[in-house]
C-alpha cells in the first residue's frame, strides 16, 4: 500500500536529518526581500551543498525556542551600557541611529570597558538637556576639523574608523538631508565605512529591521551551538553563519535579538572560559552535546544510554566540520569551537624618536610635535619627530638629528641623549622605538615653526591628538626628569562630571545633529598652526 504524499515528505525530512549522504544548507546569499514573508521563505530555502544538515536548526520550533530562551535571558542579564540607554530613550530616529552608529564603530576591535568612557565623552553634549535652549537640527552642519576628531579618538586605536565616521556623518548632513538611511542595504550602500555588520546593527537596533549581524561574539556562539569546526573566516563558513544569524533574528525584537546574541558571546560564551552552566541555550548547543557524549564515553556508560547526534556525511569531508588534521581535544570542551584562525605574526620595525624640549620657552617648557601624513598608519595624528631605524642602530642618531633640524633648525648634536626604548604593537606591526631627548638649554627659543609642527606645554600634550605609543614615549621621558615620577605622564580619562562644558573637539560629530553649539573657541590641538 502506498503512503500518502504528505507522509512520504515527512518521512524523507526525518531521514535527511538522521542518515548519511543527505547534505543541505540554508541559502547563504542574502538579498533584502520585498516583504517579511519573502524573507521567511528565503530563510527556509534548502539547497544541495557540501555539508550536513547537522549544522542547521532542525525546524521552526527549534529556532523559536532559541529566540525565546535567549531574549528571556537578555531581559534579565543585559549590561547597563550608555549606548543602550541612549537608543532606548531616544525617540528621534536619526539621533537614535547616530547613537548606535557611533557605538558600533567604536566597539570594532575594541573592548566594551575601553569604549565606555570614549563614547560618553563623544556623546555627552545634548542640547536641551544641557540648557542650550534649542532643539537639534540634523540639517545644519558647522565647520569642523579632522584634527579635532583625532583628538577625541586619541588612544582608542584604529583611527581610520574615526575618519570614516566623520565622512559618513558629513554625507548624512550634506547629501541625505540630515536623515540616516533606514535599511541595512541602503546604510551599506550610501555611507562610507559602514559594512554589513554595522549596517545590520544600526538597521535592527535603531529602525527595527529584521537584519542579522555577525561579529566575533556571534561567530563564537553560532559555531558552538551548531558545532561548526571549520575556519569561520572562510567564505563558505562565513556565508553559513550569516544565514544562521538572519534566521535567528526575532522579527518582533530584531535589535534585542542581535544584542542578546552578542551579549551572550561577550559574557557567557567567552573564548577561553565559557560559563556553560549559565547559558540560556545550553540545551540547544551541539558543542555541549558533544562534551556530554565524550564524558559518557570516558566513563564507559552502560549500553543503551542515549546517543548524541553527530555530523556523518557519507561523501567526503563535511566543509563545516574541523579538518581531520585537527581532531577533537577533550581538554578543550566546547572551546574546540570555533576553529582558531592562523594569524601571521606582526612584522617588526624600528624607529628612533626624540622629545625635543625648550625649557626656557614663554609660559613654561614646551615640546615639539609634528603631524603625520593624512593617510596610512595613524594618519593625521601628532607625534614626536621620529625616523625609521635599523635594528642595529647604525646611523640612528645622525638620521634623527637631521629630522630634528628639519623642524627646529640647527641643533647641538652632543646634547642628544638616549633614554631607553618603547615597544608598541599595532594590529600588524610590532614597532620598537628608541627614545631620545634633547633640551635646548641656553638657546634662543624657537618662535617660528614650519606647517605641520607645533610646540606644546606638557599639559597640552595630554589632551592632544597623539597615539598611545607616543604617550608611552612621553612617560619614558618624564621618568628621566628630576623630581618626576614615572607614572606622572598618565592623563586620566575625563568624564562628563569632571568638566562644566566640553571642549570644541568633543562636539565635532555630535554637532552634525546638535549644530548650534559654539565651535568658534580657539582649539590648540586641532590643526597645524
Amino acid at each position: 500500500m502506498k503512503k500518502p504524499r504528505a507522509a512520504l515528505r515527512s518521512h524523507h525530512r526525518k531521514q535527511a536529518s538522521r542518515q548519511e549522504g543527505k547534505k543541505c544548507v540554508l541559502s547563504s546569499s542574502w538579498v533584502k526581500p520585498s516583504t517579511p514573508n519573502d524573507l521567511a521563505r528565503r530563510q527556509e530555502e534548502v539547497v544541495l551543498q557540501t555539508f550536513s544538515p547537522y549544522h542547521l536548526f532542525r525546524d521552526t520550533a527549534e529556532v523559536t525556542a532559541f529566540r525565546e530562551k535567549l531574549l528571556s535571558w537578555y531581559d534579565q542579564e543585559k549590561r547597563d551600557l550608555p549606548w543602550r540607554r541612549r537608543a532606548e530613550g531616544e525617540v528621534d530616529l536619526d539621533r537614535r541611529a547616530y547613537a548606535v552608529w557611533v557605538s558600533e564603530v567604536m566597539l570594532q576591535q575594541t573592548q566594551v570597558a575601553t569604549v565606555i568612557d570614549y563614547y560618553t565623552r563623544w556623546m555627552q553634549v545634548t542640547p536641551g538637556k544641557e540648557g542650550e535652549g534649542h532643539e537639534p537640527d540634523p540639517r545644519e552642519s558647522p565647520a569642523f576639523g579632522v584634527g579635532e576628531v583625532n583628538q577625541l579618538w586619541a588612544g582608542l586605536g584604529y583611527y581610520s574608523r574615526a575618519r570614516r565616521l566623520q565622512e559618513g556623518a558629513r554625507k548624512v548632513v550634506e547629501e541625505l538631508g540630515g536623515h540616516v538611511p533606514r535599511t541595512a542595504e541602503t546604510l551599506q550602500q550610501l555611507l562610507p565605512g559602514v559594512g554589513r555588520y554595522t549596517a545590520g546593527a544600526i538597521a535592527s537596533i535603531a529602525f527595527g529591521q529584521a537584519a542579522g549581524v555577525v561579529d566575533g561574539n556571534v561567530v563564537r556562539v553560532l559555531c558552538r551551538v551548531r558545532a561548526i569546526g571549520a575556519d569561520p573566516s572562510s567564505t563558505l563558513v562565513s556565508q553559513h553563519l550569516w544565514s544562521l544569524a538572519q534566521q535567528l533574528v526575532d522579527p518582533a525584537r530584531p535589535g534585542d535579538s542581535n544584542q542578546a546574541a552578542m551579549e551572550l558571546g561577550a559574557t557567557v560564551c567567552t573564548p577561553q572560559h565559557p560559563r556553560c552552566s549559565q547559558c540560556p541555550v545550553q540545551s540547544l548547543c551541539r558543542a555541549h552535546w558533544r562534551v556530554e557524549r565524550e564524558q559518557r564515553l570516558a566513563l564507559r556508560s552502560l549500553p543503551g544510554s542515549p546517543d548524541v547526534e553527530e555530523c556523518a556525511p557519507s561523501m567526503g569531508q563535511c566543509q563545516l566540520c574541523a579538518p581531520p588534521t585537527e581532531p577533537w581535544d577533550r581538554t578543550l570542551g566546547v572551546t574546540n569551537f570555533p576553529r582558531k584562525a592562523s594569524r601571521r605574526p606582526p612584522r617588526e620595525e624600528c624607529s628612533a624618536v626624540c622629545v625635543l624640549e625648550q625649557p626656557g620657552a614663554r609660559g613654561g617648557p614646551r615640546i615639539l610635535l609634528v603631524q603625520r601624513p593624512s593617510s596610512g598608519l595613524l594618519a593625521g595624528l601628532w607625534e614626536f619627530p621620529c625616523v625609521t631605524a635599523e635594528p642595529s642602530g647604525r646611523c640612528e642618531r645622525e638620521s634623527l638629528l637631521r629630522e630634528l633640524q628639519r623642524w627646529a633648525g640647527p641643533l647641538p648634536a652632543t646634547h642628544l641623549q638616549h633614554l631607553g626604548q618603547v615597544v608598541h604593537t599595532f594590529s600588524h606591526i610590532k614597532l620598537t622605538y628608541q627614545v631620545y631627548s634633547l633640551a635646548l638649554d641656553g638657546q634662543t627659543p624657537v618662535t617660528v615653526t614650519p606647517p605641520g609642527a607645533r610646540w606644546l606645554t606638557h599639559k597640552e600634550f595630554h589632551t592632544a591628538a597623539v597615539s598611545t605609543a607616543m604617550k608611552k614615549v612621553f612617560r619614558v621621558y618624564e621618568g628621566q626628569q628630576p623630581g618626576t615620577r614615572k607614572s606622572s605622564g598618565r592623563s586620566p580619562v575625563s568624564t562628563p562630571s569632571s568638566r562644566k562644558r566640553p571642549s570644541p573637539g568633543q562636539q565635532v560629530l555630535d554637532s552634525f545633529f546638535w549644530p548650534h553649539l559654539p565651535t568658534d573657541a580657539p582649539h590648540l590641538n586641532s590643526t597645524a598652526q
